[in-house]
């Protein structure tokens, strides 16, 4: 947890601001890119964005057709990385994802296994509709996910650096979808709800992207230039009252706990565990940067409570049955804890 310390003399403090205040201008030029492309949606363009610039990854949740797979594909070219897709279905099994091994007699003839990397292997990877394959092939993603790495046939085999994983799910509601494990869902950074765009902005898509031509993004970043950012990003200061407050909000949305709220007690059947306070933690400093801030405020944890929780925890099945709502919930408590900080 990075915090400011006594320590930092007023040369790094003075570096510190002269890096963040120049990436801050180099995520702004990233952002016309890709808004060149994936038109209107500058709150998902923002939470996808900050996952990445946090080393994470992010879960894109909409109906078909809302441009999901457009926006991966923008990012796969403006931040400069090297980008793979794969298309979940009921058949799809892990090796489809992973690779594997297979038996090649050599000119000499004799016979070797051979690795053929499957499309994990890349900085990028697009699991798009991830919710329709099987649980067992979602699960070939866990160890990816979280240690930036597969083994395979008792071989650990790096990954790419940087590598993030953007999914897209259609809403669970829909036939043939399977519902995440909660250990995976745990591996995502945020979930972003991507909603229907309003109507000036469908007209703007429709009058850009049915014309002779189409506006190309750039690439702006390279692997390098974003693997730094992720270091800047996290020597950040955050103020001990932000802290705090990210501490009260995931303590307070754990039923059973000391410090949970009444109404998390009632309708909550499990909440976030200490990787959603590492999430906000790192998130709230993105979103500070992606603004222009030079260190995050109680207002960015407020903005983040929702994607950073939301799939971290889960309504009780009479909670469901009274239909609650668990956005709205999370959003109570996040008011909550803010009027108790605001009084002390």
């Amino acid at each position: 947890m990075t915090i400011p310390t006594p320590e930092m003399t007023p040369e790094d403090a003075d570096a510190l601001v002269a890096e963040i205040e120049a990436l801050g201008t180099k995520l702004a030029t990233a952002r016309a890119s890709i808004d060149r492309r994936f038109i209107g949606q500058e709150r998902v363009v923002e939470l996808v964005l900050s996952a990445m610039l946090c080393g994470g990854h992010a879960l894109l949740i909409g109906l078909p057709g809302l441009g999901k797979t457009r926006l991966v594909d923008t990012l796969s070219t403006v931040m400069g990385l090297k980008g793979s897709r794969v298309q979940f279905t009921p058949d799809l099994m892990p090796a489809d994802i992973l690779g594997s091994e297979v038996l090649e007699t050599q000119a000499d003839g004799g016979r070797a296994f051979r690795f053929i990397e499957g499309p994990i292997f890349c900085q990028l990877l697009m699991a798009d509709e991830i919710n329709r394959a099987s649980p067992r092939t979602q699960s070939a993603l866990l160890q990816a996910m979280q240690e930036r790495e597969v083994t395979i046939a008792g071989r650990h085999m790096p990954l790419g650096r940087p590598f993030h994983v953007l999914a897209t799910q259609n809403p669970i509601e829909q036939e043939g979808t399977y519902p995440l494990p909660e250990a995976q869902l745990d591996r995502f950074l945020v979930q972003v709800d991507v909603e229907y765009p309003d109507r000036d902005t469908e007209r703007d898509i429709i009058l850009a992207t049915t014309g002779s031509e189409e506006a190309q993004s750039e690439t702006v970043f390279s692997a390098e230039e974003l693997l730094a950012a992720q270091r800047v990003l996290r020597r950040m200061p955050v103020g001990e009252s932000v802290v705090e407050m990210i501490l009260d909000l995931v303590r307070a949305c754990r039923p059973g706990g000391p410090e949970a709220l009444p109404e998390v007690d009632a309708s909550v059947s499990w909440g976030p565990g200490p990787r959603a306070a590492q999430a906000l933690m790192l998130t709230v400093r993105a979103r500070a940067l992606l603004d222009g801030r030079l260190a995050p405020s109680a207002e960015d944890v407020l903005a983040l409570a929702r994607p950073v929780l939301s799939h971290r925890m889960a309504l009780s099945f009479a909670a469901r049955a009274r239909g609650e709502d668990l956005s709205a919930l999370i959003d109570g408590v996040a008011a909550q804890v803010t009027r108790i900080e605001e009084a002390a």
